[in-house]
């Protein structure tokens, strides 16, 4: 098969679009005819050699980065039920990872697509709309809200957006440069700012939440806005910069994807929520799409914060 191979830490360039031995899907497991796979943007530090322990551990070299993986079962391993070959299904934990034309997962890890949803869509909701979902479960949104959203372009800001405006809050959409700021409208938010404009945060009034997904200034920005009583909520840090809350601020701050990635308790289940919310039209994902040869393009594009919405790879 056809698989995106990592054999040195650096540039985007070293991915190398290679061949490679076909996985074998061993007991208990299902082999999957890759027909479209997620790409996160911890994968590009992790691709580069890390981020002064910001990112996950880093794997063995070579490497096939990617666990979002959606496609067709195509065979099943000696203790696997055959009726699961040909059936539409996603997983966040394909193995050796999704950039490639085949994956192997445990079965107990597949979902099968529901209707209505095809597999970029469906590979873009199993950790990216899970991952939204259990956000937003933190953030306990009222449609009493004014909500602010940083990086509200991104895969899980447009869900966000989305979510906000369907509970009945007062959306503000914030990201960069004018094609990004329309998409943001077309979404629905009630307002649309391009948070790479000087001031772009000055004008705005009555925020009693912040969505954060960027960090840095552009979070210390939002945070100045918000009303006295207000939440500021860190989704993520696009930028890789820091951001210190003034402590003195009668805002509550909370760090939902620390939170998320410790564990929540009790959660639902959010990974079947984003599916069923997707093929039912509640929550629509956006996804770029790039061939699985151009992967380290797609890279590029998403650490220089290019790309809007999901970037996916399809072989």
């Amino acid at each position: 098969m056809h698989a995106v191979v990592l054999h040195t830490f650096g540039p985007a360039e070293n991915l190398r679009y290679e061949t490679v031995e076909d996985p074998v899907p061993g007991p208990g497991q299902v082999r999957i005819a890759v027909k479209a796979a997620g790409v996160h943007h911890i994968e590009t530090v992790m691709r580069a050699g890390g981020d002064g322990g910001m990112a996950p551990p880093l794997p063995e070299l070579p490497a096939i980065f990617g666990g979002e993986v959606a496609g067709v079962v195509d065979a099943v391993g000696s203790d696997v039920d055959a009726s699961w070959v040909g059936r539409d299904v996603v997983t966040r934990f394909g193995t050796p990872g999704g950039y490639a034309e085949l994956a192997v997962a445990d079965v107990g890890s597949v979902r099968v697509i529901p209707d209505g949803l095809d597999h970029q869509a469906a590979v873009a909701m199993v950790v990216t709309g899970f991952t939204a979902l259990a956000l937003l479960h933190v953030a306990e949104l009222t449609p009493e809200d004014v909500v602010l959203v940083t990086s509200a372009a991104g895969g899980i800001g447009r869900l966000v957006v989305q979510y906000a405006r369907n509970l009945g809050a007062t959306v503000i959409g914030a990201a960069g440069g004018p094609a990004k700021v329309q998409a943001v409208r077309e979404l629905g938010a009630d307002i649309a700012v391009d948070y790479n404009e000087p001031g772009w945060a000055k004008t705005l009034e009555g925020v009693t939440v912040v969505l954060d997904g960027v960090g840095g200034d552009k979070a210390q920005a939002a945070y100045d806005r918000i009303v006295p009583g207000g939440r500021f909520v860190s989704i993520g840090n696009a930028s890789r910069q820091e951001f210190t809350p003034d402590a003195s601020r009668d805002v509550t701050v909370t760090n939902a994807l620390l939170m998320m990635i410790e564990g929540l308790p009790d959660a639902p289940d959010f990974e079947g929520q984003a599916l069923a919310a997707a093929a039912e039209g509640t929550l629509v994902p956006t996804v770029q799409a790039f061939p699985l040869s151009q992967a380290a393009a797609a890279h590029a594009a998403l650490a220089s914060r290019a790309t809007t919405g999901k970037v996916v790879l399809v072989p």
